[in-house]
């Protein structure tokens, strides 16, 4: 359409303006449909986000508290920071247990995720749960309590021990993997003097990691890339009072949409049967 000067009307047309006021419908009408769809996917996850865990503990020793953590995400990645100077006696859990009976625990609402369970004896007494999360990008994770072929295990276990670290103590506690992949969860500690003495005198240091090695052109080769489970510093006479122990059966617990119980007997700390930090 043209105006009396000849030039062309700038205003759109009423078919225009029809087509126009039709496509603004359709976009607000579909913005609609995705913001209903978003609070139906947001209430599927809050429904998910309602299990529970029950824990009975069976057993003589008395336990003062018990706590879930959820180390890794659903790829591996831890959840978060290690936090270089923890204390043995306080990690940080995601959520903490109601004593429902003398023997049972209660964890309410938990995410879905994976968690390892981590207790409290009466005494100087910590026992964690444990699974082998993934060292290098898109592996699997492991049980603790998978097996590996026993000389490769004692070839592995036998490098730990012959190689040099910065830590005087350089335990292997745990192997797990298959043919092609063998994980170790390792004990590491320095008693003797640290760079911490200047502020902390009589400073030692304790962590966990899980190594990696990998089977490569007819031989194990190590990773250089390990997994921090945890790292704390106290005074070296109170960590030689320490019992902190691994239990694989208390690790890698699967948290979804449902209610999960779990039966746990408690080992004898006298006989050792676990692996880990015992007084010394």
């Amino acid at each position: 359409m043209r105006n009396r000067g000849g030039e062309r009307d700038m205003m759109p047309s009423t078919e225009s303006r029809r087509t126009m006021n039709r496509g603004f419908r359709l976009a607000v009408l579909f913005a609609f449909g995705v913001f209903l769809h978003m609070q139906g996917l947001s209430r599927e996850q809050g429904l998910a986000r309602a299990a529970d865990l029950t824990v009975r503990v069976r057993g003589d020793l008395p336990i003062r508290a018990l706590g879930a953590v959820r180390r890794w995400d659903q790829d591996g990645n831890p959840t978060r920071e290690v936090d270089a100077k923890a204390k043995i006696d306080s990690p940080v859990f995601d959520a903490v247990a109601e004593r429902k009976a003398e023997d049972v625990w209660l964890l309410r609402d938990l995410e879905p995720g994976r968690y390892d369970l981590i207790l409290f004896g009466e005494g100087r007494v910590r026992i964690d749960g444990f699974d082998f999360a993934p060292v290098l990008e898109f592996d699997p994770f492991f049980r603790g309590d998978s097996r590996v072929d026993e000389d490769a295990r004692a070839w592995v276990e036998e490098d730990i021990r012959a190689s040099r670290h910065y830590e005087n103590k350089v335990e292997p506690l745990y192997f797990g993997g298959d043919d092609k992949t063998i994980r170790v969860l390792v004990m590491l500690i320095r008693d003797l003097p640290t760079s911490y003495e200047g502020d902390f005198p009589g400073a030692a240091t304790i962590r966990h990691e899980i190594w990696q090695y990998s089977w490569a052109y007819g031989g194990w080769k190590k990773e250089r890339r390990t997994r921090v489970l945890d790292r704390c510093i106290l005074h070296r006479d109170e960590l030689r009072q320490w019992t902190w122990l691994w239990d694989p059966s208390l690790g890698g617990i699967e948290i979804g949409k449902e209610a999960v119980a779990l039966d746990y007997r408690l080992p004898d700390v006298r006989t050792r049967s676990l692996k880990g930090l015992y007084p010394y």
